[in-house]
């Protein structure tokens, strides 16, 4: 067995090692197809027993380019942000791409030191779920930038960009009906916050649903909160605290949607029963919580990999005109309304 050389290896050594040109060593390493797989299995034989490590940086200065891409998200513990990173991986190792991955906890300033992070490493394009509240200067410096960037989940309204969402409008539009249409004309608007785009849209269908059955919306019943199992939990007790309660919560998503329902049983209140509870989102632990969340289907697998697509679009052809692409809801009702 050959002995590792001391210092770092570099590309060439691993090419006489293998018994191949520096060419075609370079060219395994960058994920071409032309080469044969017996041919980049011997290169990789050697990378693994000289110990070498491809320097990344270094090529991505050599080429002007970059294969790494950042993908900035507000909440990893957030089950709906982790089908969204499945979709996005899924799509961006099919190009050969990287993914950096940062997480804001819905702060601001967090996603500004990320976004400069990520630009001080060289990346080749972000995905950037935005904050609920993005300030004017983040705005500002994300255009200063000039790097190819698509917005997902969230839009951020003067910044003009490519875009991948879902209908909130329609989705809770057709959550509230089914309430509605099961009888409740107090229903609760838990969790959120109205600073983001999300939310505003979300209440935008919250209203029309209201207004397409001749009813009003009660101001009163609309409850802001993190959009967390903690948060909902504390907006059900504020709703529990009016002269009138509802009789149905509509939440901001699932995790709203499952601190309610547990919040309901520590007080001794049945969910389905006692109090009906529509989530957003469709988590894969919604199907099977006790009991069964009904809940509108978002897609976020979908979004993660139509965002992949558009920012690798994007980096190809940066001059081309912005797209927004919305995908359509899909309503699960289960027990728990």
């Amino acid at each position: 067995m050959a002995k590792k050389k001391s210092g770092r290896v570099t590309l060439q050594q691993v090419a006489d090692h293998a018994g191949v040109s520096r060419a075609t060593a370079s060219l395994i390493v960058r994920n071409s197809p032309s080469i044969s797989d017996a041919t980049k299995k011997k290169v990789q034989e050697s990378m693994k027993e000289l110990g070498y490590v491809y320097d990344r940086v270094a090529a991505n200065l050599r080429s002007q380019s970059s294969s790494t891409i950042g993908l900035i998200i507000t909440d990893i513990a957030n089950p709906y942000y982790s089908e969204l990173l499945t979709g996005v991986h899924q799509k961006l190792e099919e190009e050969g791409y990287t993914v950096f991955l940062g997480t804001t906890f819905d702060s601001d300033a967090k996603q500004d030191k990320l976004l400069s992070t990520m630009l001080e490493h060289r990346v080749g394009g972000v995905i950037l779920c935005p904050v609920s509240d993005n300030s004017p200067a983040t705005i500002e410096r994300i255009r200063q930038w000039n790097i190819p960037i698509v917005t997902a989940v969230r839009e951020i309204p003067d910044l003009h960009c490519d875009y991948v969402g879902i209908d909130y409008e329609k989705g809770v539009e057709m959550a509230i009906t089914h309430l509605i249409e099961k009888g409740h004309n107090r229903i609760a608007f838990l969790g959120g916050l109205s600073d983001s785009s999300a939310w505003k849209k979300r209440f935008e269908g919250f209203v029309n649903a209201h207004e397409k059955a001749g009813l009003s919306v009660d101001d009163s019943l609309i409850f802001q909160s993190a959009v967390t199992r903690e948060g909902g939990s504390k907006a059900l007790d504020e709703s529990l605290k009016h002269a009138e309660p509802p009789t149905a919560v509509f939440c901001f998503n699932d995790l709203v949607a499952f601190g309610v329902m547990q919040r309901m049983r520590e007080l001794g209140l049945k969910p389905g029963e006692d109090m009906s509870v529509v989530g957003f989102d469709n988590v894969l632990e919604a199907a099977t919580f006790y009991p069964p969340l009904t809940t509108v289907e978002a897609f976020p697998k979908h979004i993660g990999i139509n965002a992949a697509s558009l920012l690798h679009e994007r980096i190809k052809d940066n001059s081309r005109e912005e797209q927004r692409i919305i995908l359509e809801p899909e309503l699960f009702v289960r027990e728990s309304s």
